[in-house]
């Protein structure tokens, strides 16, 4: 092989992040290499990496195999050790062109630094995103708070957030590039701003990059927490038809007593408040919302509070995990579900959100809607409901459509203008 390859495991910055590897891999004129960018929020995240690493390794045997990423900077010498892998970068040499010169590769096997020691974050420019409709923005990367079954705080650091200049110049550089919808990421954006001069919450932030860009189409924000979100964030929700009408939350569980012992800072009765003040506020938009199953501790009497809470707070779009203890972590410590059990849950979980998202596309059927094209027979809604074309449309438009039907948990959608391939 003559170029290089990346895999990219886990989250939205991961993906932005893995552009950035790629343009400082190539101006380093590196050649012949697979980039394994990991994630560590679960132990399956880390199987399917260290399985892609063989796999890669089979299929290219002269590559120089470099593996990065949060698992990396947690467990390098782990990494290490595999006989297929050449390199290990942590989270902050992989965003250095330098760490991928001739010299630099055969320096030394491992380069990981501290992660409690990560000072800063550059607003580094990406020019697209290969194979992608919509482009992903970093405003902000590590984490300040210490839940207890996270691992992340340990592989992204502090929280440091991206000055609105360089998150405008940004937007701008994509939207000239075609994408007519952006996504604002990060390990926790909800706490942007605070280490920034003036401290400018997250809301400011949004309201300055739609006054700074006013040729973006689409803003969607990825990962909410609940018990951050500032009043001006709230004023956006309810007055910007340029910030799209869907939220992602991070709630985790809906019983108290879990909440607690996960060390979250919001309750039961934070989350229904928060799904009704975002009605309130914009009365078509559609929640979704992070979960995690079988955490340690949980009776049957806790898992159905919240299960429970997928009606209560009217969530839509589920992601739901099964617990994966982390090693260093305290809830690694306390006692642990049976894997079946946490299995069962997950599934009871996802199936809940199986029956809510077909009630919403029902309530959706029959609308327009401009739909994101994201390939040529499948798109987003403005409400990031699931779309099936019913003829092929150009990828990274948005195409005005009539929702006519509903097939395999996706909205048909019939383009008003007939525009095709």
């Amino acid at each position: 092989m003559a170029d290089v390859e990346i895999l990219t495991f886990g989250c939205r910055l991961n993906t932005y992040e893995s552009e950035i590897i790629r343009q400082n891999a190539l101006s380093a004129g590196l050649t012949g290499s697979v980039i394994v960018n990991t994630c560590a929020v679960t132990a399956e995240a880390e199987r399917q990496a260290r399985q892609s690493i063989r796999k890669a390794r089979r299929e290219h045997p002269r590559a120089t195999i470099i593996v990065t990423g949060c698992s990396a900077q947690i467990d390098p010498q782990g990494y290490a050790a595999m006989p297929e892998v050449d390199v290990v970068l942590g989270n902050d040499e992989k965003l250095r062109s330098d760490s991928f010169l001739p010299a630099a590769m055969s320096a030394q096997k491992i380069r990981v630094h501290d992660a409690a020691a990560m000072v800063g974050t550059a607003g580094q420019l990406v020019d697209g995103f290969d194979g992608r409709a919509r482009a992903f923005v970093q405003v902000q990367n590590g984490c300040d708070h210490r839940c207890t079954f996270c691992i992340i705080p340990f592989a992204r650091g502090p929280s440091r957030s991206i000055p609105i200049g360089a998150i405008a110049d940004q937007a701008r550089r994509l939207c000239a590039a075609g994408y007519a919808e952006i996504v604002l990421t990060g390990v926790d954006i909800t706490s942007y701003g605070a280490d920034l001069p003036g401290r400018p919450p997250l809301g400011q932030l949004v309201r300055r990059l739609l006054g700074a860009v006013p040729e973006l189409p689409r803003l969607r924000l990825s990962s909410l927490d609940p018990a951050e979100i500032d009043d001006d964030l709230w004023a956006l929700i309810a007055d910007e038809p340029r910030l799209m009408p869907h939220l992602h939350l991070s709630l985790q569980a809906g019983d108290d007593l879990i909440l607690k012992r996960m060390k979250r800072r919001h309750s039961r009765r934070d989350a229904i408040e928060f799904a009704d003040r975002a009605r309130r506020a914009r009365p078509d938009i559609v929640l979704g919302a992070d979960f995690i199953a079988g955490f340690p501790t949980e009776t049957d009497a806790m898992f159905d509070n919240t299960l429970r809470l997928v009606a209560d707070c009217g969530l839509s779009l589920l992601h739901v995990f099964p617990f994966s203890p982390r090693p260093g972590t305290p809830a690694a410590r306390m006692p642990q579900l049976p894997r079946q059990v946490r299995r069962d849950r997950a599934a009871m979980l996802r199936q809940a959100g199986f029956d809510a998202l077909g009630s919403t596309l029902s309530r959706h059927l029959g609308r327009t809607a401009k739909i994101l094209v994201e390939s040529p027979s499948t798109g987003r809604t403005e409400h990031n409901l699931p779309v099936q074309f019913d003829t092929p449309q150009p990828p990274a438009t948005i195409v005005p459509s009539q929702l006519v039907a509903i097939a395999a948990q996706q909205l048909v959608a019939r383009p008003l203008h007939r525009r095709a391939l």
